[in-house]
């Protein structure tokens, strides 16, 4: 139960005078439709109005509050605006203009003969003064501007905020009191004061920035204390399947790929469940370290399981892991969405039995009635595409907590690794495995496009393949004619390509049925198709060596992370690799420096810090979309330099002795209720 202190803050909009029914709908909109969500509002800019007593003491461009008498209305003509004429004290005249539903209700309002003040900006239109949808009022010289809809206006709002920080109770100090002093923080009811009354609020804006990744940090810390009381078991295997794969490999293992396996080994080794992220860049041996993870599990008499976001890149696990173990006495089976009747049976059965070994497959594999005799480890790859709840799905699949390893190639900063995967210790691949060629990354303006595809028959007539990539599967509702720099859609394109290099081109998209997907796929490994054409449903995953040539068409309209998974296809083999940057004539400043950093550095976690500049968190993994991330106050910026302090203050308060029994631990949670991390008070209650 939500503790009653709170109680005022959860209470809905309607509780505040004035608001009824038809503003609590037009509030909806912006999703304020508690007294939280209206104090959680921040500004996003101030205005300043200045008063004057005339028209003669003001001039264009300049907010003003003046007052006025409405001597004339013009009648509305088609799309233009109403038009009301006033006249002020020096009788320069105004022209006040409305436009949409608003016009016929401002007409209604401020009828001829009325007077009063007036507030907005000045402009000049057909030699006359003009305020376009102006607010009646007294001046107010500074104030805030918020994100609006139709029907409210910024002074409305504040009102209404206003009005909620009245309701904000006396709550217990949640930070820690040093913390406080040297940060020079004010409590949480004065920084929502601060905020919303004062520009100059910076100081208020990190306090409760910071209040809202503690809470984050701390809800992890539960989540991550709770998962060790849980009684798993240890996994220790004898190394008869390690060592045999080891001495088939055609190279030795790198240093990074033995510290990490001596990372997984040692959490797998404890009775409490591993909870381990891996992070490897583009080609630095990922796979090869679940597997071994994995064959340490059936090693101790367990099951293992691969979980994949899709379907193409579940069956290219399968096929490496096929690969890999060679005549290991190894029993893999495969479970998808596409497995029905009989066959989907007889995977069930024999996972139940234990007759399988490693299941490798997509979401399928942890849905009801998908039963393991004994699940030791579960590995995630490309954890990013999976939310929090799915992975904790898989958890629950045994009757003792699994070890869970999640992976990602998608190098992530130290901000976004504490706040979307702050319940694991974290693993690092940093060196690529011998074999690896490095890429050579060339940016090209589209204009020159015929060149490149002479350059692609030249490639091929050599015997190598090569990728093309486009930002978008079909063209729009839009005339692609229309914009010159508009990209050409992949099937456009492949057609294209087609008329030179005829079947040898092979189109590969997310709409494609997954069999015709799986065939075109396999024509381009069997080395039938010499160029794939595709959308970005290659990103992760898809392994064909031979092929040494990437070009990523529009590259301008792809992020650092993207660019650089799409780079990351090439470069396998023992050939030199390419990727080709096609670009438009013109290039926003952004785009620009994306595009510098690609030439210049093939380091995974350096673009991604880079991406994460010139991005920001939510764009870069698409977390809101998916919701992961969940900040409403903090910006990226305030993450970067707040989130390892919450981290470690949620981390220390957890694992204190009292931990939120304490005085501030009972303050925190409340912290926990008030950002609505209720999920990680349960989870301290039910231990």
């Amino acid at each position: 139960m939500r503790p009653d202190a709170l109680n005022p803050l959860f209470a809905e909009v309607t509780v505040l005078p004035g608001v009824g029914a038809a503003l609590a709908r037009t509030l909806a909109r912006l999703d304020l439709l508690r007294v939280r969500d209206l104090l959680f509002h921040f500004p996003t800019g101030w205005r300043y109005t200045r008063a004057v007593a005339s028209l003669a003491d003001a001039r264009e461009g300049e907010r003003v509050s003046v007052p006025v008498r409405i001597v004339a209305m013009e009648p509305r003509r088609g799309r233009a605006p109403a038009r009301l004429i006033a006249d002020d004290a020096s009788g320069i005249g105004l022209t006040l203009a409305f436009f949409g539903p608003q016009a016929d209700r401002m007409a209604a309002r401020w009828p001829v003969g009325s007077d009063l003040s007036v507030s907005g900006r000045l402009e000049l239109f057909s030699g006359r003064f003009q305020m376009t949808h102006p607010e009646a009022g007294g001046a107010v010289e500074t104030e805030p501007v918020y994100s609006l809809t139709q029907g409210l206006t910024s002074r409305k709002l504040a009102s209404l905020i206003a009005s909620a920080q009245e309701r904000v109770p006396q709550l217990a100090e949640w930070i820690e009191p040093s913390l406080l002093q040297r940060r020079g923080w004010a409590s949480f009811a004065d920084a929502l004061a601060q905020v919303h009354g004062d520009a100059d609020s910076a100081l208020a804006r990190d306090r409760l920035a910071y209040d809202e990744l503690l809470a984050g940090q701390l809800a992890w810390a539960a989540v991550r204390a709770r998962r060790r009381r849980q009684r798993g078991r240890p996994l220790q295997g004898d190394g008869r399947l390690v060592e045999a794969l080891l001495k088939s490999l055609p190279w030795p293992l790198t240093g990074s790929q033995r510290q990490v396996l001596a990372e997984i080994a040692g959490d797998m080794a404890q009775p409490a469940a591993m909870l381990r992220l891996l992070q490897g860049d583009v080609g630095s041996g990922k796979t090869l370290v679940a597997l071994l993870a994995l064959l340490a599990a059936v090693e101790a008499g367990a099951q293992g399981a691969l979980l994949a976001p899709t379907d193409l890149l579940a069956r290219q696990h399968l096929a490496t892991l096929e690969r890999l173990l060679g005549g290991l006495p190894v029993r893999v089976g495969f479970l998808s969405g596409r497995e029905k009747g009989r066959a989907r049976d007889k995977i069930r059965a024999e996972l139940a039995a234990g007759d399988i070994d490693i299941l490798v497959g997509t979401h399928a594999i942890f849905q009801q009635g998908v039963d393991y005799r004994d699940l030791g480890l579960a590995v995630i790859d490309e954890q990013h595409r999976f939310g929090v709840s799915q992975r904790l799905m898989l958890a629950e699949k045994s009757a003792r907590p699994p070890h869970l390893l999640v992976m990602t190639a998608t190098p992530i900063p130290r901000t976004l690794a504490l706040a979307n995967y702050g319940e694991m210790d974290v693993s690092r691949l940093t060196e690529r495995p011998p074999g690896r060629q490095p890429v050579d990354t060339r940016v090209i303006a589209l204009s020159r496009v015929d060149e490149v595809v002479d350059g692609i028959a030249r490639h091929i007539a050599s015997g190598a393949q090569v990728y093309w990539v486009c930002p978008l599967l079909e063209a729009g509702a839009d005339d692609p004619e229309a914009d010159p720099d508009a990209p050409t859609p992949a099937i456009v394109r492949a057609e294209m390509l087609r008329r030179r290099f005829g079947e040898a081109v092979a189109l590969v998209h997310g709409k494609l049925a997954g069999p015709a997907r799986d065939a075109e796929m396999e024509r381009f490994q069997r080395g039938d198709a010499k160029l794939l054409v595709a959308t970005t449903v290659i990103e992760v995953g898809v392994d064909v060596p031979n092929a040494s040539l990437m070009v990523i068409e529009s590259a301008e309209r792809f992020g650092l992370a993207q660019l650089h998974q799409l780079r990351g296809r090439v470069g396998r083999g023992t050939a030199r690799s390419t990727c080709i940057l096609l670009r438009a004539e013109e290039l926003t400043e952004s785009a620009a420096k994306r595009l510098r950093m690609m030439r210049a550095s093939e380091d995974g976690f350096a673009i991604a810090e880079a991406d994460l500049e010139l991005r920001g968190a939510g764009e870069l993994l698409g977390t809101r979309q998916s919701g992961d991330q969940g900040w409403r106050i903090a910006t990226d910026d305030q993450a970067a330099r707040l989130l390892a302090t919450a981290d470690a203050d949620a981390r220390m308060l957890i694992d204190s002795a009292d931990g939120l029994d304490s005085e501030r631990g009972q303050a925190a949670r409340l912290l926990l209720y008030l950002f609505e991390k209720d999920a990680a008070v349960a989870t301290l209650r039910g231990g």
